[in-house]
This record gives structure tokens, sequence and C-alpha cells, in this order.
């Protein structure tokens, strides 16, 4: 009998030092503020990650008020494992009276980390790079049981070619199990049909266990979550995180109330490293092919003719241009119409003079003949 060479201990090697160097997950929270997206990140983490918002302050702020980046950092242990946690929230989109280009704040974020890690790759010493491309965003959607919004459409085709995109329907207990799944049908039509592509999980057809849980995981899509941090006590010492009704109890982690612990498999359980992979070789990849094929240098001249390009490109910017030019040709047009309107009056003047001369002559020659007549009487 040959004795092994050994080769088959590499994987073991490997995942010692994984072990050891733990990891970095990066996660996007985007859709309209009030759907209890800090909620649930904390309720997904079982630990307070991000501080709850007074959303009633923040309809009371300017209607221009821009959409912000949020950045969150944690580090979780589990099993000697560590992982480097990474939550971006994007605060105010959708809070405008006009949200148009509102997603552009979003868009850039993500086009400028992939911008920042290909300028660190490009630097003599690459030690300690900073990472913070984003893995995968979860895009809540209302639970209005009727269809997305535009605004939903539009940014989630705008996010679904940079990053793992994973729609998610909020507040899932605010519907009847009817309503959701209709709601679920209609929402995948509307991404089928205007080709917004969301994140797939890979079928393993060499695992059948693994490519059945690969399947349920697409057939939930878009994944309907409950977040909730109350304890609430079922039986003796038996507690469970979830929402109490007067009807009864909604379920964190019951898969008839909700999808929780899918989308929790998903992100955390199954596929996480195919999330981290994807990012780095299909979505990094893609940037820094298309930065490289246009001569983007990462140089201190193409960044700035980068944000050129960018500026002169970004629909923000066209936008501001465009208004500006709007109000530049009202003004004249104001000025035109008072010069217009000061021309009018001006005449309106003169022919008010000329008549009155013209009666003043009248009544000076009446006067005159009157004088004639007088006269010719003595």
């Amino acid at each position: 009998m040959v004795e092994p060479v050994g080769i088959a201990n590499l994987p073991n090697q490997r995942y010692k030092i994984v072990s050891e160097q733990g990891a970095t997950f990066t996660i996007m929270l985007a859709g309209e503020s009030g759907l209890g997206k800090t909620t649930f990140i904390n309720t997904l983490f079982q630990t307070t990650l991000k501080q709850q918002r007074d959303h009633s302050l923040r309809h009371k702020e300017s209607i221009h008020k821009t959409v912000e980046i949020e950045i969150s950092r944690a580090e979780l242990e589990e099993k000697n494992f560590k992982l480097r946690l990474n939550v971006i929230d994007t605060p105010g989109f959708g809070d405008n009276a006009n949200n148009r280009n509102s997603w552009q704040p979003i868009v850039d974020f993500i086009d400028d980390q992939h911008d920042l890690y290909m300028r660190q790759e490009q630097q003599p010493l690459r030690i300690n790079k900073h990472d913070l491309r984003v893995h995968c965003c979860l895009y809540f959607i209302r639970p209005t049981g009727h269809s997305l919004k535009p605004l939903d459409v539009e940014i989630m085709k705008r996010l679904s070619t940079r990053v793992n995109l994973v729609p998610v329907i909020a507040k899932a207990d605010t519907l009847s199990p009817n309503e959701m799944l209709e709601f679920k049908n209609r929402i995948r039509s509307i991404i089928e049909a205007q080709d917004i592509r969301i994140y797939s999980p890979p079928i393993e057809l060499d695992d059948p266990a693994a490519s059945e849980h690969a399947k349920q995981l697409i057939e939930s899509m878009p994944f309907a979550v409950i977040g909730s941090l109350e304890d609430i006590e079922i039986s003796p010492n038996n507690f469970i995180k979830g929402r109490k009704y007067p009807w009864g109890i909604a379920e964190v982690e019951n898969d008839q109330h909700c999808d929780f612990r899918k989308l929790r498999s998903l992100l955390l359980r199954t596929n996480m490293l195919d999330l981290i992979l994807s990012t780095e070789e299909l979505h990094y990849e893609t940037y820094r092919s298309i930065k490289l094929e246009k001569g983007g240098s990462s140089g201190s001249n193409g960044n700035s003719e980068d944000k050129l390009e960018r500026r002169t490109t970004n629909p923000k910017f066209l936008e501001e241009e465009r208004a500006l030019k709007q109000y530049f040709a009202e003004q004249v047009k104001n000025e035109e119409d008072r010069f217009k309107q000061w021309s009018k009056n001006i005449q309106n003047e003169r022919d008010k003079l000329n008549k009155d001369l013209a009666e003043l002559e009248k009544k000076f020659k009446k006067l005159e003949t009157e004088v004639t007549r007088l006269e010719a009487k003595k």
C-alpha cells in the first residue's frame, strides 16, 4: 500500500489560516425609512449593532435633505472565529418630496469603495488594505401588498449591476399569508420584467441536501421578515423573539410566520463565502476591468479626471446644471417681459398725453372762435 503524499492536508491548513485571520463582511441596508432595518440587523446578530433613530424628528427636517451614509462596525466571535462586520445604512432614502436621483449617493458609495480598493492594490505596500466593498445589499420593500414603487424599481436596477442584491419585504406580520404570497409573485414578475439581477445562491449538483436548500432560498425570494428584540415567554422559562398582538404572536424564527431563518442562513450560514467571493470575482473585477479599459489611473491626476468625468455624467449634477440653465432662462424671460411692459407703459403714457394735447387744442380753438364772435358783436 502506497503511503499518501499528504496533499490532502491542504484544506486543513487553509482552514487553520482562515480561522486565525477571521473574515470581513459588509452588509448594506437600503430602502425607505421606517421599515425596521435597524431592528432587523440587531435581531439578525442578536445584539445592538445600531441605535434606533427617531423617525418623527426626521420628517420635520428639510424636504431637500440628502441621503446620508452611516457606517457601524462590530467584531463578532463564535467558536474562536472572528467576524469583522460592517453595516452600511442609508437613512434619508425616499424621504424627500422629490426623490429623483436620490439613489446616486448610494451608487457612488459602492463605486467609491471599489475605486479605493483598486488604488490600494496599486500601492507598493499592500499589507493593511482598507476594504469596505459591499458584499450584500438588503433592499427593504414596504409591505403595501400591491406592487413595487417606481423608485424601488429604479434603485434596484442601479444596484443589481454593482452588488449582490437581496430584496426583503419588511414587517411581514402586517400582511396575511395569502396577501404575502400574492405580493411576492407581483414583485417577482416586476423583477423579471425589468431585468433586475438579484443574488441567486449557487446550486451544488453534487450535494443533494445543499442543492435542495439553495432551491428553497431561491423560491423564498423576496424574503419576508419580521424583526424584534423583544423576548416573549410562551411557556415557563421558554422565551422566543417575536411581536405580541391581541390575536397571537408573530414569531421571528417561525418559518410559517416569515422567512427570517432562511435569510439568516443565506447571509451567515451557507452563502457568506459565496457573497464575498462573488463580490471579489464578479462585481469588483467588472468595475476594475471597465476602469482600466477606459484608461483610468489611480494616481492623483487620474482620480481628479475620474471625478470630473463622474461630475459630467452624474445625473445629480446634470439635473443641477439643467436647473441652473432653466433659472437663468427664466430670469432673462422675466427681464424681457419687464422691458416689454415698460415699453407698453411708455406708449400708453404718450398716447394719453397726445390725447390730452388734442383735447386742449380743441378747447383752445373753441375759445378762439368764441372770442372772435364776441368781438364781431362790438
